[in-house]
Order: C-alpha cells, then sequence, then structure tokens
C-alpha cells in the first residue's frame, strides 16, 4: 500500500472541501484530497447550479404567456425539454473546470479519486493509498434521504440527484415534500408544461415567516400546482401508467396519480463508510459532532458543512472553510457563528431571509421589538416591471438594532445583502435609513422600510410644533 504523509487531508471534494484544499495548499500547506464521485460535489452537479438553470429556463417559458400588460400578445411556449436539459448539462460543464481535478492538481492538491475511510485517529485509507496527516477535514456533504414508505422499493422516482438527468418533460410530476427544493422544482416542472401535484405532511415552506409563505404558495397554486398540505403518504403503488401515491388528509384516504415522482424530503449526512468509531468521533443521524470551532471529538479533526449538521447550505460550507483554515493553519481560536447566515428560496417570487424572523424576535425582546414593513407596490421600479406582489419585514430592538430581515418579491436574494451586513455588523436602522438608493431600482424598498422607523417621531405633533415655533422665530 502507497503511503503519503501530509498537512492536510480533505474528505469529500465538494464546495467546503474545495475551499479547505484551494486556501490551505496556496497558503503553503501540503493538502490531500479524497473525493471519489464528481468533483465539485452537490452543488455543482446535482444541487444549486442545475437547479438554478431549469428555474431560469421555467421563468423564460413563463414570461411567453404573461406579456399582455406590456402591450404584446401572450403565447404557448413551444418547450423542447431535450434542449433544457442541455441548457443545464451546459451550466454544469461551463463551472465545472473551476472544481476539476487539474486546476486542483495544478495548484499542488495531490487528488485522489477514491472515498476516504479512517484507520485510525489520525490516518485515512483512500483506495490503496494510506495518509496520515496533521489535520483532517470531513467534507462530505449530504444526500437526499428516502423516507420508509411502503411501495417506494417497487417504483423508479427521482431525487435532487438524477432528476438532472431525465430529458423527457414529465407528464403529471408528483412531488412529495413542500420544502425549499420542492416547491422550487414543482414551479420549473409547471413552467415548462408538466402538471405538477405536490404533497407536504405540513405546511409548505413551513421554515419561513407564514406572511411571505402565503405570497409564494399563492403564486404557485395560481400558476396551476395542485398543492396539498398537511397529508401524511401511506404508500405508493406502481399502475400500468406510471404511480398512484395514497396519502391521509383530514381524516380520509386519498390518492393522486402520475407519471413520475419526485421525492425532496430532506437530506442526510453521508457519514456511513467513513468509519468514524476508529478516529474517535462521535455522531448521530443529524451529522458529525463539532464544537464551536469545527472540532470533532477527535481534535485534529474537523467536519464542515451538511455531514456537520446545522444549516445546509453551500454557502455555509464555504464559510466554515475559512473557520477551519485559521484553526487548522494558523493556530487561531475561530468559532464559527450562525446568527448572520442568509438563506433563499428560488421560487418566483424570491423569498430570503437573514436573522430573526419575526416570531424569534418577538420571544426574545417582548413587545420592545418592532417590525418595520414595505410593499413592493409601493415601489417604482415594481410598478415599471409588473412585480409589485412582495414586502421587506425588518426587526429591530428597542434601540434599533437591526435583529433580522426577511423579503419576499423579485430579486429578494440580491436584495438581502445589505441586510445581512447589518445584522452581522449588529448595526443600528439608521445606517441603513441613510444611504442612497438610486432611483428607479428595487433597493429602495430597504430604505423606505428602514426610513419607516422615524416616521412616528419625525411626523409627529411635536416635531410640527418646534419646525412651526423655529419658522416663526427664523423665518
Amino acid at each position: 500500500m502507497k503511503k503519503i504523509s501530509t498537512d492536510i487531508c480533505v474528505i469529500g471534494g465538494g464546495s467546503g472541501g474545495l475551499s479547505v484544499a484551494a486556501g490551505a495548499v496556496q497558503m503553503g500547506a501540503k493538502v490531500v484530497l479524497l473525493e471519489a464521485g464528481e468533483m465539485g460535489g452537490d452543488c455543482l452537479n446535482y444541487g444549486c447550479v442545475p437547479s438554478k438553470a431549469l428555474l431560469a429556463a421555467g421563468k423564460h417559458a413563463h414570461m411567453f404567456g404573461h406579456s399582455e400588460a406590456f402591450g404584446i400578445a401572450a403565447a404557448v411556449p413551444q418547450v423542447d425539454f431535450r434542449k433544457v436539459n442541455a441548457h443545464v448539462k451546459d451550466v454544469i460543464a461551463t463551472i465545472a473546470p473551476i472544481d476539476s481535478q487539474e486546476r486542483f492538481e495544478g495548484l499542488g492538491v495531490t487528488v485522489i479519486r477514491e472515498f476516504g475511510r479512517f484507520k485510525d485517529a489520525r490516518t485515512v485509507i483512500a483506495g490503496d493509498t494510506e495518509i496520515t496527516a496533521k489535520r483532517i477535514v470531513i467534507a462530505t456533504g449530504s444526500s437526499p434521504f428516502e423516507p420508509p414508505i411502503p411501495g417506494l422499493e417497487d417504483v423508479s422516482f427521482f431525487t435532487n440527484e438524477n432528476i438532472f438527468d431525465n430529458d423527457v418533460l414529465p407528464e403529471h410530476l408528483i412531488v412529495i415534500g413542500g420544502g425549499p427544493i420542492g416547491m422550487e422544482m414543482s414551479q420549473a416542472h409547471r413552467r415548462l408544461g408538466s402538471k405538477v401535484t405536490t404533497l407536504e405532511g405540513g405546511k409548505a415552506l413551513g421554515k419561513d415567516d407564514p406572511e411571505l409563505t402565503a405570497i409564494v404558495k399563492k403564486r404557485l397554486i395560481d400558476e396551476g400546482i395542485d398543492l396539498r398540505e398537511e397529508t401524511m403518504v401511506q404508500r405508493i403503488e406502481k399502475t400500468d401508467t406510471g404511480i398512484r401515491v395514497v396519502f391521509e388528509k383530514d381524516g380520509s384516504e386519498q390518492s393522486v396519480e402520475g407519471s413520475h415522482l419526485l421525492l425532496a424530503v430532506g437530506r442526510k449526512p453521508n457519514v456511513d463508510k467513513l468509519d468514524l468509531e476508529k478516529a474517535g468521533i462521535e455522531y448521530t443521524n443529524r451529522g458529525i459532532q463539532t464544537d464551536a470551532r469545527l472540532r470533532t471529538t477527535n481534535k485534529k479533526v474537523f467536519a464542515i458543512g451538511d455531514v456537520a449538521g446545522g444549516l445546509q447550505f453551500t454557502h455555509v460550507a464555504g464559510y466554515h472553510a475559512g473557520i477551519v483554515i485559521r484553526n487548522a493553519l494558523f493556530k487561531m481560536p475561530a468559532k464559527a457563528d450562525h446568527s448572520a447566515v442568509p438563506w433563499v428560496t428560488y421560487t418566483d417570487p424570491e423569498m430570503a431571509h437573514v436573522g430573526m424572523n419575526e416570531q424569534q424576535a418577538r420571544e426574545a425582546h417582548g413587545d420592545s421589538m418592532r417590525v418595520l414593513h414595505w410593499g413592493f407596490d409601493e415601489n417604482d421600479r415594481a410598478q415599471a416591471e409588473r412585480r409589485t406582489e412582495g414586502v421587506i419585514k425588518v426587526m429591530v430592538d428597542k434601540k434599533g438594532v437591526v435583529l433580522g430581515a426577511s423579503i419576499v418579491g423579485a430579486g429578494a436574494g440580491d436584495l438581502l445583502g445589505p441586510w445581512i451586513l447589518a445584522v452581522g455588523q449588529k448595526q443600528k436602522i439608521g445606517t441603513m435609513a441613510q444611504f442612497i438608493a438610486p432611483y428607479p431600482t428595487m433597493t429602495e424598498v430597504s430604505k423606505r422600510a428602514a426610513g419607516s422607523y422615524y416616521t412616528g417621531t419625525l411626523y409627529s405633533p411635536r416635531v410640527r410644533f418646534v419646525v412651526k415655533t423655529l419658522m416663526r422665530l427664523f423665518g
């Protein structure tokens, strides 16, 4: 067996692992990277990139039939789903060189295309190679969770790992799961011409602000998605033309038949093949146990991204990579702070959030907190583009410190940027109220929401009295 001694061994070539490998090797460390699957991991190949490419195709198709308000006759789009799939694959291929084995070997990383498993506390086996490292980083990500639904083993179904390989438009797609992935894929396929039924055991998009999710759900239902909430799937049956999903709703058994099935019911951390016990690393079915510095119970080993549990976002894995580099290379006791981690659901309209939502802010601060509202219907750019469905909500404490922000509307993810900084830096609302927003842009909704904090004070009877007095005295 070949033996290698290195400074850093990274297990997993997804977003987080690649960030650690690239950063560490360019700072002078010897790095070995292990990846048995696709370089770039879930985000590039099965997640963020292909899903947004498919959503973009759906958005363009949708525009064909919704142009009357601009004086343009509506038309039915002619969707070639094979070409849609080719578009998705082309986007992946365009980005892939950045995450490729060739690029990382060019940086000086030793890349081994094998899965890594622990031999002991400081040794990892990958194929016929044994790697001993001063520090080891586990970045193996997560995989789609497949619930134990009776009959599931008898039918073919999609998850995010194979739906982007499909080049035939589903006649009727049944989606089990009303979280971000389920709702995004429901809308994309509906806009491209599929009939779509979405089943959710609780409330769709249940982790977000109900006021915002109501706007998204109304849009999706208006577009023709059959959204059924608070449904408990009982079993799945194979039919002559596809599949039947039997579920319970309101105490009665119901069913829906479709041509294809997509499971989007959550994810599980990839820990099964790592032999973590041999390295003294504790874990549960929710992920590997880590401290604030992202160290496992084996202090020479770090776990980052999805496999560490917590928020499962690509940008969190990237953030974790920076924490690990500071700890592993510079011996700095850097700690992860997730209080200002943003997230976006890329439906149309988009939904974005950072910090505390309204309920969390009320629980933490009681009646002393305030919620600032501003609707997109009061924004001139939104009116010009006929994109007026949306609202921004900003939560502030009694001193005006920004606690969180939630936005639903066109480009919500991009509009969230300044609020991420405000929450992370614990800025007061005055900072956001004072910046100059270019006109006409959607950015004005943020400034107007922030400015509303002062409306009651600036236009109060007291101020009116002072102004009138000053004008009489010095006018």
